[in-house]
């Protein structure tokens, strides 16, 4: 069996607040520094999501606005590939569009 390693190594201030989170997929995914991630991972015995949500005191409010959104959509684009829940993943775009008006001040899906 292949494995692949997927990394995130988080540098703290003092007081324990992210300052740099640096990535790399060893697998063709290629390594980066980023401001903010979302880690959610489904715990199959408590039938639960664990989540590590981090981002560095860098990333402005506007940036994250912009960070929620596209993750909105990719969430709907992937709710729809794993499930074929299309009308779903439609209503979740409409609220993707909805936030971008009223977090983003753009009109549609765009942001």
């Amino acid at each position: 069996m292949k494995t692949s390693d997927i990394t995130l190594r988080v540098h703290l201030d003092a007081n324990q607040v992210p300052e740099r989170i640096e990535w790399n997929a060893e697998d063709g995914g290629g390594e980066g520094v980023s401001k903010a991630v979302l880690l959610s991972l489904w715990d199959e015995q408590e039938r639960n999501t664990l989540r590590i949500d981090l981002w560095t005191k860098e990333m402005t409010v506007e940036e994250m606005k912009a960070f929620f959104h596209q993750n909105i959509l990719t969430m709907a684009d992937t709710f729809e590939r794993a499930t074929g829940e299309g009308k779903m993943a439609a209503q979740m775009r409409d609220f993707a569009a909805y936030f971008a008006e009223h977090m983003l001040g753009v009109k549609g899906e765009g942001a």
